[in-house]
C-alpha cells in the first residue's frame, strides 16, 4: 500500500469560524502546521489547535512567518539572516513549549507564505531557517518545497528534510508555485484536487500550468484551510485515496 502524509495549515483564520474549521479539518489530515503568532495566531489559539491535534493523534508542526499580519505573511519583509534566524526561533520555540505542555513533541517546522517561497530559492534564507530549527531540536523535521534550497539546507545540517508538493496549487514550468496574484494559482474543485493528489502520490509527477511534466520527491501533500470548501476538498481526497489504497500517515 502506498503511504503519504497529508498536511494542512491551521490556526490562521480568526474567531469562532476559524476554530470550527480547524476542528472540521483535523480528522482528514495526518499532520498540521500551526500559525506561530507572526502572520497569524496567538498562544491561546495555538493551545486550542494543539489540543485538537492530540485528540485526533495528528502530528504538530510550527508554521512561522514574517510578522506582517496586514499582508498575512505573503509579502517578503527584508531581514538579515541573523534577524530571520531569531524571528523563526522565537516563533517555533513558542509552539514547541505549548506542544511539550500537552505531553508531546514538536514534529516539524514548515515556513509560511512569502518566507516559504523565498527560502525555496534563497540559500541564505533557507540556512537561517534551518539553523533555527536545528538550534531548537536537531530531531525536528523541516518541511519545504520539494527539491528546493530549504530541503537542501535541512540535509546539510543533518535535519530530516520533508519534501512537500501542493495538491491545491498550480506549478510553473521551472517547478515553483504560480504566484497567488495570478489566475489559476489555486485549485478549488474538490474532485480535481483529489484526483490530482492521488496521481502525484502514485507517479511522483505534477503537471505544470503549461503542460510540462515535473517530477518531485514527495513526502507530504499540502491542502490549505483558507481555500473555499477546504473541508469538502479534504474529505474528497481521503475518499479517492481509499479507492486507490493510499494510506495517510505522518512522516516518520
Amino acid at each position: 500500500m502506498l503511504r503519504i502524509d497529508l498536511n494542512c495549515d491551521l490556526g490562521e483564520i480568526e474567531g469562532a469560524e476559524g476554530v470550527l474549521l480547524d476542528e472540521a479539518l483535523m480528522p482528514y489530515v495526518s499532520s498540521i502546521n500551526v500559525a506561530c503568532g507572526g502572520h497569524a495566531g496567538d498562544p491561546e489559539r495555538i493551545r486550542k489547535v494543539v489540543e485538537l491535534a492530540v485528540k485526533f493523534n495528528v502530528a504538530v508542526g510550527a508554521h512561522p512567518g514574517y510578522a506582517d499580519r496586514a499582508n498575512f505573511g505573503r509579502v517578503i519583509v527584508p531581514m538579515s539572516p541573523a534577524e530571520l534566524h531569531k524571528l523563526v526561533l522565537q516563533q517555533i520555540t513558542l509552539v514547541a513549549e505549548i506542544v511539550e505542555e500537552s505531553g508531546s513533541t514538536l514534529h516539524h517546522v514548515k515556513p509560511h507564505g512569502a518566507l516559504y517561497n523565498f527560502a525555496a530559492t534563497s540559500p541564505e534564507t533557507a540556512h537561517a531557517i534551518a539553523t533555527a530549527v536545528h538550534a531548537l531540536d536537531p530531531r525536528c523535521q523541516l518541511m519545504g518545497l520539494s527539491r528546493s534550497c530549504l530541503t537542501d539546507a535541512a540535509n546539510l545540517l543533518g535535519l530530516r528534510a520533508v519534501h512537500e508538493v501542493f495538491a491545491d496549487r498550480n506549478y510553473l514550468a521551472e517547478g515553483s508555485l504560480v504566484p497567488r496574484n495570478q489566475d489559476n494559482a489555486v485549485l478549488q474543485d474538490p474532485e480535481q484536487i483529489a484526483v490530482r493528489a492521488a496521481s502525484i502520490v502514485e507517479t511522483g509527477a505534477v503537471i505544470a500550468i503549461d503542460g510540462t511534466q515535473l517530477t518531485f520527491p514527495c513526502d507530504t501533500l499540502c491542502i490549505h484551510s483558507d481555500t473555499p470548501n477546504a473541508v469538502t476538498i479534504a474529505a474528497c481526497i481521503r475518499t479517492v485515496f481509499d479507492k486507490h489504497s493510499i494510506a495517510v500517515r505522518a512522516v516518520d
